[in-house]
């Protein structure tokens, strides 16, 4: 049994802490809002009110938040990881953030003694909660491989990049192609609906041959039907596209379809749509064609 610090009990922290938990190790949990560390403490784990407190008694520390300045905020900052983790502690980060700031703690981590692995996720929150996450790991080979016995209770598939930051560049491609599918799913559920073709067939139909994805898996049937409870939130993948619109200018790679998708995206969230699920990108869609798809 490990002592795990999970700081971030979101769409996404809570079940892999969960799942954590019941693998057998001891988490102690840490977030913002309590009702969601009671709960957690009501299944068996354990809570901390700071970063701190929870840091000083863990092996491995997990942190599973929304951006960039809330990661350095917890492990840079006079209360947080790297003040407080006893030498040799391994911080792996789950959350979704700009390669630069990734490869920045991974430095910083390293004069403080702390082994740091950058490890974002993939697979929306029904993956966490079967642990069958698709995980692109960054950080040096050894520090990945003693963060991989934690990493496969939380995923499935799990993989070493490359060096520092390399965890995150693969996650913005991720995110990149999954908003550039959802947009061309949406676009086709209405073009297939303005042809009074029945949606759940075509979908069947498709999803068996070379335009078959998960998004049609996953979500088809929910976007037929307008239901958009986020499993992962227009506001996060607004914030995504950016740190892929910025990784792109960095290394000068061109990316026209993905700028235009991240137009579409930031168009949702300036219609009220960011707590949404992404797949709320079809709202656009039927807005622009003047046509909402027959539920």
């Amino acid at each position: 049994m490990t002592t795990v610090a999970f700081i971030g009990l979101g769409i996404m922290g809570a079940p892999m802490a969960r799942n954590l938990l019941t693998f057998g190790h001891r988490v102690i949990a840490v977030n913002r809002s309590p009702g969601k560390i009671d709960a957690f403490v009501a299944a068996g784990g354990q809570g901390a009110t700071t970063v701190s407190e929870a840091v000083a008694q863990a092996d491995v520390v997990f942190t599973m938040l929304p951006d960039s300045p809330d990661v350095e905020a917890v492990a840079l900052g006079p209360e947080g990881v790297f003040a407080h983790a006893r030498p040799g502690t391994l911080l792996v980060d789950g959350s979704t953030i700009s390669p630069q700031t990734a490869r920045h703690i991974a430095a910083v981590g390293a004069a403080h003694g702390t082994r740091v692995v950058d490890a974002p996720v993939s697979g929306g929150e029904q993956g966490a909660i079967e642990g069958s996450l698709s995980v692109m790991a960054g950080g040096e080979a050894s520090d990945f491989e003693a963060a991989r016995p934690f990493l496969e209770v939380v995923g499935s598939t799990v993989v070493h990049v490359g060096p520092p930051g390399a965890g995150q560049t693969v996650k913005a491609a991720n995110q990149l192609i999954v908003a550039g599918i959802i947009e061309l799913v949406s676009e086709a559920l209405v073009f297939l609906d303005k042809h009074d073709v029945d949606l759940m067939s075509a979908v069947r139909v498709l999803a068996g041959g070379l335009a078959g994805n998960r998004v049609l898996d996953r979500k088809a049937e929910s976007m037929v039907a307008h239901r958009f409870e986020p499993g992962f939130r227009i506001d996060l993948h607004h914030k995504d596209l950016g740190i892929v619109l910025e990784a792109a200018r960095e290394s000068g790679s061109v990316i026209p379809l993905g700028s235009l998708v991240a137009q579409l995206m930031a168009s949702a969230r300036e219609r009220d749509h960011g707590s949404l699920d992404h797949s709320a990108l079809l709202l656009g869609v039927e807005n622009l064609s003047g046509h909402v798809i027959a539920r």
